[in-house]
């Protein structure tokens, strides 16, 4: 299926060095963190590259789950009146403020939490009337096959259960993938017990037409960064002539910005003489939150990160991976849905500090983290992934001047 660009497209990674990717977490209002620290990295690139410069232009894929998938595609959807992004990075965090206390409106009262307990205990939390009605205003009719680049985007199948990846990528092989933005956010962004799961219908230009049965791709992958290599490689190995001179498992030639939504490792949230106590309803519903859901989300996103650390530093290409996280978080402020305005500008000063924190990474030995030898900051090292992502886009944009496949724009 053809592609559809913005009118400064990125051209593809056979004529360039690199091959890069931006992945974003899953984690609901915990999505100001990411969406912080992508504003920062647009305004490091507009410096270089003037102010109409957008994260789109400078990735081959970007990757997101749940909140993750919804700022993937404000980042990606083309605005029908110029044919570039909907969204610059920096109206991110205004978007989250204005619309998470209409997503998650809060209960009131003494009796909040027990009243929460039963809402968990007899359907979804939230009817996502708000969510769906938004996405639907925003992204119209808007397709994956026009994204300004490449997406991938998890999501679980609860009747099929297996994970259906809304990939730019599969669309050739599966064109019933060509689902609407707004259907696609609307599934990676149905968390159990939070928001209802979601059906829909889409008929592809043949007329085939395909149901979906979604709930929340952080089911599937809360961090979505292996995702995103698993369809880069898929192209690379078919011989995709977008990136004939990368070859398979190349990773040293991968560059990679990974964007977490915090947790709360430095506290003790749970333990095993709490858990031991916990029935079904506890698993659910303890300590404010969903303990099930944030073990599962929690260990299969540090298990993505320490296999892309292995990989990377196995192949003394480290330097090309970064994975920017906040493990001191609070467990107010690991709340997915703790939609107050004191909660949210809480969560936009916790993306301002973390820029200003030490760059880490997994320590291999241990499975904890460790603060990185260099001792650049992230705020630091973002400045310089933001000159690596330029110079390549200009590399590219040179090396395919005059050549028979150049990308039309």
């Amino acid at each position: 299926m053809e592609r559809s660009y913005s009118s400064t497209c990125l051209q593809p990674p056979t004529y360039g060095k690199l091959v890069t990717i931006l992945s974003i977490d899953g984690g609901g209002i915990r999505g100001i963190i990411p969406g912080t620290i992508l504003a920062f990295l647009e305004s490091e690139l507009q410096k270089l590259d003037g102010e109409d410069a957008r994260l789109a232009d400078y990735f081959d894929v970007i990757a997101g789950t749940s909140t993750g998938g919804l700022v993937t595609a404000m980042l990606t959807a083309p605005n029908p009146d110029n044919n570039r992004p909907l969204y610059a990075a920096k109206d991110i965090t205004a978007f989250y403020l204005e619309n998470c206390p209409k997503i998650f409106p809060q209960r009131s009262g003494r009796l909040s939490t027990v009243r929460t307990m039963i809402a968990s205990a007899m359907g979804p939390e939230y009817d996502g009337e708000y969510l769906h009605s938004l996405l639907r205003k925003e992204l119209g009719e808007t397709r994956l096959s026009q994204t300004l680049t490449n997406v991938a985007i998890p999501t679980f199948d609860i009747k099929r259960l297996q994970p259906i990846i809304f990939s730019n990528f599969q669309l050739t092989a599966d064109p019933t993938l060509d689902a609407r933005l707004s259907d696609i956010c609307i599934g990676t962004s149905a968390a159990p017990t939070y928001l209802p799961a979601y059906y829909f219908e889409n008929k592809d230009t043949n007329g085939n037409i395909r149901e979906f049965n979604l709930v929340d791709g952080g089911v599937t992958a809360n961090n979505p960064t292996l995702v995103a290599l698993c369809e880069l490689t898929k192209q690379i190995y078919n011989e995709d002539p977008d990136f004939l001179s990368i070859k398979p498992m190349d990773y040293g030639k991968f560059l990679v910005i990974s964007l977490g939504t915090g947790t709360p490792k430095t506290v003790e949230k749970y333990n095993a003489d709490m858990a031991a106590k916990w029935g079904l309803l506890g698993w659910l519903t303890a300590g404010g939150s969903s303990p099930l859901i944030d073990v599962f989300t929690q260990s299969s996103g540090d298990m993505v990160d320490y296999h892309l650390s292995v990989v990377f530093q196995a192949l003394n290409s480290e330097q090309n991976y970064i994975r920017i996280q906040d493990d001191t978080l609070s467990v107010t402020e690991s709340s997915t849905d703790l939609a107050t305005t004191e909660n949210l500008n809480a969560l936009v000063e916790i993306g301002e500090r973390l820029l200003k924190k030490p760059v880490t990474r997994v320590n291999l030995d241990t499975g904890g983290t460790k603060v990185c030898a260099s001792g650049y900051s992230n705020e630091e090292s973002l400045i310089k992934f933001a000159k690596l992502l330029s110079d390549e886009r200009n590399y590219r944009e040179t090396n395919s001047i005059g050549k028979s496949h150049r990308r039309s724009c």
